[in-house]
């Protein structure tokens, strides 16, 4: 391919060769001189403003090889005046559109073939682990593992309404979720994604072709296609080979415990939101560009604004990942890495999306107080108010820089502050809470940030996977490649700081690899989310994707190669060629080698049978339909509530979401089950949530946690003071004994306020008695 690529420069120099002869039968050698200083003005005038009409950007990319080689001009000159007689044809011209029409076509079908196998791979396997068409209704659902199942409920629930209409309003004031509270659950569980998808099985007359789960599993998987194909695309833009992309979604499907949770928790957030979000990055990936066409620049800018208004509508963390993206592109404007226009087109895409998404989520505030908005308005604050900002010498600039740096902290820091007392938002103490505690900046016995630290999404990545990625070859080659763009890159801004313009037309023999900004962005990009990684494991979901296809990229691009070959003065071989040659052979050797040890892999997972059973979870189940009344409220775990919303429909009193501070604590309050609290305790809270009946986890009350402290009942105990230290180890103590424990032993008084009514292996549900009645 690259082969290809290159005679298509070759074609594509004496195209423009052509034209320049043509053009001087007309021009003299006193015009074209006087041309070419017109275009040097434009140029310099583009790089001050970030302005310039196209047709003076064309000008200076023709005249910038121009002025830097006096020598190769003066050769052109004379080569033009003895040929100027000559016209030659121009089949080159239509051959060299054809070859890149076979090109993009090639191309397109290979990204779509790619996500379309992997969405069939996700289909097949799905299949394979769960036996899911042969399972009933009620163990389809339980297989949405980790609360996950919540979010389909609302997805039945739609399909089961008169009217998508009625539906809507029963979601918007729901009292039949949370007990004794009305909750707009499409604003607090952010149900876009349900909305949608009920309302697409409805329109689309699939009552009658498909099932319900199986057109929703569909929809999820087609999105995880659109994911890998995202991906594949930003490799091929920016290496200009297909052969990356191929490459970035074999690393993906191959680091896939790495890389989605859609394999155990299909409806999950950003399972629905990430697939906008890689769209978003490829539009962004071709905006940055320099060699865009107006209506290719105009595609990627509209792309871009409709994958971040939806990205944001999907997720609640959505603004925070898109808060660390503009970082990215922040350091790219503070170093003069794009144009200006760029930039602030970026950022008004960022605005609107912020205000439609405020709009349709019912005026949600976090989208107000989000660190985005704040990084937007301080940075145009300090741009207002540095005006010369890109001006001066090396050092006078590296202190405007620090100044803007302070300038855009602090505008943020009052900004958010400010809208914070205007519109408060509760939620925020607590994770500013939980954030001090991470980096040890304080601690506590408060249940909720410990709770949130024992989480494993916020716990830093185990050795094993850094393991996963080292076997896979990602992670050795990735520091390769980001170790050479990011010297590149220095040597891009120690240029540009000295004032020496960045060239918009490069050649591959320049090997100036950190000047191309799309590049310069998705080094910062995998910087800062590698960071986020290193400290939180959930991040790693954001960070190794784009790690994959960065590093597919790297690998098969020749100006990467040449950038190399550029610092060590290579002169036996010319570097160009082993460029070229290094870029198709080394991505050629890791994909064999990807093959043989992978592939069987791959293969056995689709045909090897896995058996997912939970008899007690279904037997539970069962049970809550068939005996609890219609009018009851259940108590337990969040995650246990989510399954019992799912398969039964029935009110509750708490629910898996951990960015809402009230079921937070509500949650707290009901885990006092599982601590060392007297039955008449215990009683009061269930009634002051009106539940009826409550529901004992056997893992729960005798759980053994691999994490020193992190079992619930350690941090109940922690919480309540019921933990004693002596010679380092930790003790739990109380003049009451555990709960969970002695309400089984049906003794006074656990049995005047608690009857059980069911249990088993797993489980033991206790009816909160409305009348107590003493027994001794």
């Amino acid at each position: 391919m690259h082969f290809l690529d290159t005679g298509e420069m070759t074609e594509f120099k004496h195209l423009k060769e052509e034209t320049c002869v043509e053009s001087e039968v007309n021009i003299s050698k006193e015009q074209e001189d006087q041309k070419c200083a017109a275009a040097s003005q434009a140029l310099q005038h583009e790089d001050t403003t970030g302005g310039g009409s196209t047709e003076g950007q064309e000008c200076a990319e023709d005249g910038s090889d121009t002025v830097a080689d006096p020598k190769e001009k003066e050769k052109e000159m004379g080569d033009s005046t003895n040929h100027s007689s000559v016209k030659r044809p121009r089949k080159s011209d239509k051959s060299l559109l054809f070859q890149q029409l076979v090109k993009l076509f090639f191309g397109c079908l290979a990204a779509v073939t790619c996500g379309m196998i992997y969405a069939v791979y996700l289909s097949t396997y799905h299949e394979r682990k769960f036996w899911f068409s042969s399972r009933q209704e009620l163990e389809r659902e339980i297989t949405f593992l980790g609360g996950s199942g919540l979010y389909y409920y609302y997805y039945k629930h739609m399909l089961a309404v008169p009217s998508f209409e009625r539906g809507m309003q029963e979601l918007m004031h729901d009292n039949r979720t949370v007990s004794s509270q009305t909750i707009n659950a499409v604003e607090q569980l952010f149900l876009y994604p349900e909305l949608v998808t009920s309302f697409l099985y409805r329109v689309t007359g699939s009552q009658d072709v498909i099932e319900p789960v199986y057109f929703y599993i569909g929809v999820v998987f087609g999105l995880q296609a659109v994911y890998v194909t995202a991906l594949f695309v930003s490799s091929w833009v920016m290496s200009g080979t297909w052969v990356a992309g191929m490459l970035a979604v074999a690393w993906y499907i191959i680091n896939r415990p790495d890389t989605t949770k859609v394999d155990y928790a299909i409806p999950l957030r950003d399972n629905w939101a990430l697939p906008y979000f890689s769209c978003q990055v490829v539009a962004l990936t071709g905006f940055l560009r320099n060699c865009n066409s107006s209506a290719t620049e105009m595609f990627c800018y509209l792309l871009m604004g409709a994958s971040t208004f939806t990205f944001i509508l999907m997720w609640e963390y959505s603004h925070y990942v898109l808060f660390v993206q503009g970082l990215a592109l922040f350091l790219l404007d503070c170093f003069d890495l794009v144009q200006p226009r760029k930039m602030a087109d970026i950022h008004k895409v960022y605005l609107c999306s912020v205000v439609l998404a405020y709009v349709l989520q019912f005026q949600n505030p976090s989208l107000l107080s989000s660190p985005l908005l704040s990084l937007l308005a301080a940075s145009t604050v300090a741009r207002y108010l540095q005006h010369n900002l890109k001006m001066g010498s090396l050092v006078a600039r590296l202190m405007k820089i620090l100044l803007h740096f302070y300038l855009v902290f602090t505008i943020g820091m009052t900004f958010s502050y400010v809208v914070k007392r205007i519109m408060p938002v509760n939620e925020s103490d607590h994770m500013l809470k939980f954030l001090e505690v991470k980096f040890g900046l304080n601690t506590t016995t408060d249940f909720v940030p410990n709770l949130l630290l024992c989480q494993e999404g916020f716990q830093s990545p185990s050795q094993d996977f850094f393991l996963r990625l080292t076997q896979a070859s990602v992670l050795p080659f990735y520091l390769l490649v980001l170790l050479v763009c990011l010297l590149s890159i220095l040597q891009a801004i120690y240029r540009r700081l000295s004032g020496e313009p960045m060239k918009s037309n490069l050649r591959l023999e320049d090997g100036r690899i950190g000047e191309k900004p799309e590049v310069i962005y998705h080094v910062f990009h995998t910087l800062l989310f590698g960071m986020l990684a290193m400290v939180f494991e959930g991040m790693k979901y954001l960070w190794t994707p784009y790690v994959c296809m960065f590093t597919a990229f790297g690998v098969c691009s020749p100006e990467l190669w040449m950038t190399v070959f550029k610092w060590f003065k290579l002169k036996s071989v010319h570097p160009v060629v082993l460029a070229l040659i290094l870029s198709t052979a080394v991505p050629t050797i890791i994909g064999f080698s990807l093959w043989r040890e992978y592939f069987p892999r791959v293969i056995s997972e689709l045909t090897e049978l896995q058996e997912f059973h939970e008899p007690d979870t279904v037997e539970l189940m069962n049970w809550i339909k068939r005996q609890a009344p219609v009018t009851a409220v259940f108590a337990g775990s969040p995650q246990l509530m989510g399954a019992v919303k799912l398969c039964s429909g029935w009110t509750v009193t708490s629910l898996p979401l951990y960015t809402d501070i009230n079921l937070l604590r509500r949650s707290e309050n009901i885990y006092q089950v599982y601590a060392m609290r007297p039955a008449e305790d215990i009683y009061k809270i269930l009634t002051s949530y009106k539940a009826s009946y409550v529901i004992i986890e056997e893992t729960l009350c005798a759980e053994m946690s691999p994490v020193k402290g992190c079992r619930i009942k350690d941090l109940l105990d922690i919480s309540n003071g019921h933990i004693m230290y002596e010679k380092g180890e930790m003790y739990a103590f109380s003049k009451y004994r555990r709960f969970c424990h002695e309400i089984k032993m049906n003794y006074s008084p656990y049995v005047n306020y608690f009857t059980r009514v069911f249990w088993n292996r797993s489980y033991h549900v206790y009816k909160v008695n409305s009348v107590i009645s003493f027994q001794y």
